[in-house]
Parts: C-alpha cells; structure tokens; sequence
C-alpha cells in the first residue's frame, strides 16, 4: 500500500480513507490487525498493512509465539459520554452512545486472528474471532448465536446479557486464500456503508442514521473477494441475510408461503470497489438482497416473508494534503414490511413496501500530525416509518412501550449535522469530542401527542447532542 500518497497521519487514514487507500493491493506478508489499516470490513485480511511502525499501538496481547504464527491479538477499550439539551433520558434515536449523562464503556473489544499470507503465491488459511462486551453489544447480536431466534420470547433480543451491559461476537469467521482469492466463510462484518461497529474503525462517536437504521451490521455465510486488477476489487458470496447467524426463515409460520424463496433466507452479498491509479480517489458498489422474515409492527398481525435490498455507494476523495471528501449514499427497501409508525390522517403508517434512503457527506481537514478536525452531513429518509426508533434499546430489549419509554416509528426526513475532532496524543490513545445537532420533519402532523423523535416526552421535532469518548488500544 502507498501510504505515502495520503498526507493524514495514518491512524487518521485508517479511519476516513475507506475505499481509498487498500483496494486492489497486491498480497503481501502482514500481520497487522484489521481495524488498523482500514475501515472498510469486506478486504481480505492480507490487504490489512501500514507503511512503517510509527503508526502502531504498542500491543500488550502480544507474544513472538503467537507472532511468528501470524497470529495477532489485541483490542481496545472505549468510553464516553454524551447529553441532549432537553434532558430526556434517551438521546433521541442516537444509538450506541444512546444514555444522556450517563457514561457508557461502549466497547472491550477482543481480537484475536491469524492474517492471510499469499505473498508467493500459494494457499494460506486464517481466520478471526471478535468479542465485544459493553453497551453497545446489544446493537451487535445475531439470531441463532448472540441473539435469540425468531420462535423465542423477545425474538432478536440478545442472549448474552441484560439492558445495558452484556457480550457479544460479532465475527468468528474462518478464511481460505490462494492467488488473488481470498474466500471468507462463518460470521463476519458487513461490507455495506461507510461507518463501522468497531470504535477505531470511525471517525466519530455518534453514527449516522444510515448505519444505525439502514444497513446490516453483520452477516453469516461465505464471501469471496477477488483483486482484479491493480485498480479494481470484486466481491461475491451468500449469506443468511441481515444480523442471522442461523436462524431458518421458516422457523416460525409464514403467513404467505406462496411468496418466492419464502422457505429461504439465503441473500447475495457483493459488490465491485475501484480506485484511481494515484490512490487518491476510490469508489465502492455494494448490495444485499434475500428475503427476511417480518414479525410484524404496527397494524400487520401475521408473520410474512420478503425481499429486503439494499445498494450503497461510497465515494472518497484526497482532494489536497490538508482535505478528505467522503459520500455516501444508500437505498433500501422491504417487500411486505409492517410499518411502525402510528397511522395519520393522511394516511401514513401504511403497510406494504417500506423504503429508506440518504446520503452522507463527510469532509475532513489535517489540523496536525496529532489533530485531525471532521464534519458530517446527512440527509436519511426513512419513507414508510419502518426502520427508526427513537429510544432502540428499548425496543431490542423488549421493554413494552408508554409515556417516557420508546415510541414508534417515524415517517419523514432526518437530518444531522456533526462537527467533531480526533487528537491522538500517541500511538494508543484517541480522544474524540463532537457537536451534533439533529431535526425531523414529518409527512404529516397529527394530532396532539403524535410521538416525535426527540425530547423528554417525546415531543421535540431537534435535539442538540454534545459528547466525547476515549480509546485506548492495546
């Protein structure tokens, strides 16, 4: 990897520059970890290099035994805290950091991996296990492995640990390389979006709406990625779907078993990443699309199956030494979805296809080697009321609904905007404050008491967000 044609400190690179600074590289013999050298979760683990060990945490986990297996083991711990103006408990639909002034150790985050090595050409295998315990854990799990299945109480509810706290496993995931293959299989990130689970893998604290309500998180199934060529990286497999570790679609009875593949969750997972011979600008393509079951929500009361899809498009550009531009832009949609929102005299709150969409603008600037300064813009629209919720920790733990606690779905357009900075006083630390302000407008106003996303009582259509976390790899 060129390193040298980006000017932002490499930790900095790791976390901005997702399409742009790995894509299509050739094999090589590395054991740095993952997270370290991008952001992006679909490269294959020999894609995962840095130029120089100046950039490097000191690892604490490590051991020459392990290292001279190619066997890598490190993580890092993440903690912050964050507060809206209103004083509601929750803030707002903002999750992961979802408490007002309540600190949160979003992540312990455990790795352990062995990096492909296909260097002279010849077979190599690896593979990689990832535990995550904290709060965010709960926004984490799989059906089937850390979440429980579809004919259970609280169906996706997690199953390894309460409201706030507990554990989850992310990745466990063997792979299989030779040549310019490299062919993942088990559990594992998403290759969809921008913004990542893993706390060092973004540059922010909050996360976008896109990602917290229109993407996959994780996958189980197969994945291989093919380098092309020099400048472009293909991706194809099939996996269970959306956060499904094995969870069988009809494992609970499908309301319209005539519908195509309604006896099958099985879902293609792929894309195509180019990027310029420079190394300075870069573009991915990624989609998912299988059917899923819905449970229901809102007025729908039977169990149905559909094709949900989803296309996002990233774009990344160097556009000086100083400069990074980053777009985003997704689009969803969910046959047979129930919709959550609270049906208005207009008529929203429908049922049928849901669809969500946004684009997300990020601009970065190199304040210093240590100091790097971002701002995100996002437009997301969640069409049908079907994917947002203000106060989801709720919802996933299975807390009943009522005055104070989470409401329905919303139907309209979100927009936030997220001035935040990265100081990296060494190699191991991350320090990471941020101003956000988010506001809703809705397809309709409803009568009074109509939920809204923000506010104590749910009642506010913006909310102003302050917080800061810290990470400390080791």
């Amino acid at each position: 990897m060129k390193t040298s044609a980006f000017k932002l400190p490499l930790w900095v690179a790791a976390g901005l520059l997702t399409v742009g600074t790995a894509f299509g590289q050739a094999p090589v013999v590395q054991n740095v970890p993952q997270e370290d050298a991008y952001q992006l979760r679909a490269l294959p683990p020999q894609e995962a290099q840095q130029e120089g060990e100046t950039a490097t945490p000191n690892r604490y986990l490590e051991s020459e035994y392990l290292k001279e297996r190619g066997i890598a083991t490190y993580g890092w711990v993440d903690t912050g805290i964050g507060a809206n103006n209103w004083g509601s408990p929750w803030n707002g639909p903002i999750t992961f950091n979802d408490r007002n002034w309540q600190g949160q150790m979003n992540q312990l985050y455990l790795v352990n991996e062995k990096v492909l090595d296909t260097a002279d050409g010849g077979m190599d295998w690896g593979g990689r296990v990832d535990l995550l315990y904290g709060t965010d854990y709960i926004y984490t799990t799989a059906r089937g492995l850390d979440g429980k299945l579809l004919n259970q109480v609280y169906p996706g509810q997690p199953a390894w640990g309460g409201r706030y706290y507990g554990l989850a496993m992310p990745q466990l995931y063997g792979e299989v390389g030779y040549n310019e293959h490299a062919v993942k299989f088990g559990h594992f990130y998403t290759i969809i979006g921008y913004e990542v689970v893993p706390a060092i893998g973004n540059f922010f604290y909050t996360h976008a709406y896109t990602m917290q309500y229109g993407e996959p998180f994780t996958h189980t199934g197969i994945l291989d990625t093919w380098k092309a060529n020099d400048q472009m990286t293909v991706y194809a497999g099939i996996t269970n779907g959306w956060d499904n570790y094995s969870d069988p679609i009809n494992s609970i009875p499908i309301a319209n078993g005539g519908y195509p593949g309604a006896n099958s969750n099985a879902a293609f997972l792929g894309g195509v990443a180019f990027k310029s011979s420079d190394e300075k600008q870069a573009l991915t393509i990624t989609t998912s699309s299988g059917n899923e079951p819905i449970l229901g929500g809102g007025p729908q009361a039977t169990n149905l199956a559909g094709n949900r899809s989803i296309f996002s498009t990233v774009y990344t550009n160097e556009l000086s030494d100083k400069w990074t531009y980053v777009f985003q832009n997704d689009n969803g949609w969910q046959f047979n979805a129930g919709s959550y929102a609270l049906p208005l005299a207009s008529g929203v709150g429908q049922n049928g296809t849901a669809q969500w969409y946004g684009i997300n603008q990020y601009l970065f600037y190199n304040i210093s080697e240590t100091l790097v300064g971002g701002m995100r813009l996002e437009w997301f629209r969640d069409n049908n009321g079907y994917r947002v919720i203000s106060g989801l920790r709720n919802a996933v733990a299975g807390v009943p609904a009522g005055p104070g606690n989470w409401a329905g779905g919303f139907q309209g357009n979100f927009w936030q905007a997220t001035w935040g900075l990265n100081w990296k006083p060494n190699n191991n630390w991350i320090i990471r404050p941020e101003v956000r302000y988010d506001w809703y407008s809705p397809d309709a106003y409803g009568t009074a008491g109509t939920p809204l996303p923000y506010g104590r009582n749910f009642t506010e259509y913006g909310q102003l967000y302050g917080g800061c976390d810290a990470i400390w790899q080791f």
